[in-house]
């Protein structure tokens, strides 16, 4: 078994301490760890599913305080743009997380502590166990911590106007999936090269290009929310 961090580390860089360490322990254990113990263990699979609406309720209460004048439509695409992998990812290497995770032989050898798709989840696991061992106040106070610095200096108009939030956002609404980008191709010279990206997500696929590939990224989300708009 590797040496892991003290989670003493982990409790301070959250500015959270908990009562019941089996709790943070749970949350920090990865289903490929798990499935390789002889002892029993749990995965924080379920974890994941309540820290994700801990999350968004918080973050919704944060944003409806800090933009007191903004609309319905424009506060969700915000908390989308907070609320995904990237960004969860993002919160979660400034904690240190990822070395602190239980991971199986196959993940740590393809460098799962630095997935975003792993970190994300690991940080919702986060969350519901400051949850169930402080109660709704601690995980209040937690995710703000987190949070509020990035709401206080976020570019709004970005936010608002962001193609794959909103793309984002309407996929997992209807299809309870996130959509996938992959760039599909490149041409010209390196100082100005043009990307092609494709996003797909269910019945969705669309391509998208730019200079960038946050560009590029952006194109194919558009190009797809009008596909959607036309299957409505």
């Amino acid at each position: 078994m590797p040496d892991f961090p003290s989670m003493a580390d982990l409790e301070k860089a959250m500015n959270y301490c908990f009562k019941n360490l089996q709790i943070l322990e749970n949350a920090l254990c990865h289903s490929s760890y798990v499935n390789e113990q002889a002892l029993i263990l749990k995965n924080n699979e379920r974890l994941e599913f309540l820290g994700d609406a801990v999350l968004s309720l918080v973050i919704g209460h944060l944003l409806m305080e800090h933009f007191r004048e903004m609309r319905e439509g424009d506060l969700s695409r915000i908390r989308a743009s907070l609320v995904n992998e990237r960004q969860l990812a993002s919160v979660a290497r400034k904690l240190h997380l990822g070395s602190h995770l239980r991971l199986g032989r196959g993940e740590e050898q393809t460098n799962g502590r630095n997935k975003d798709s792993i970190l994300a989840d690991a940080f919702e696991a986060l969350v519901a166990a400051v949850y169930r061992d402080g109660g709704f106040n601690a995980a209040f106070g937690f995710i703000s911590r987190c949070f509020l610095p990035i709401i206080r200096h976020m570019d709004v108009a970005e936010s608002i106007n962001d193609a794959k939030s909103r793309l984002q956002e309407e996929i997992q609404m209807r299809y309870k999936v996130t959509p996938s980008y992959r760039i599909v191709g490149e041409e010209g010279p390196d100082h100005d090269k043009i990307f092609h990206v494709e996003v797909s997500a269910e019945k969705i696929c669309a391509r998208g290009s730019g200079k960038s590939k946050k560009i590029a990224e952006q194109d194919a989300a558009r190009k797809a929310l009008g596909m959607l708009k036309r299957q409505s």
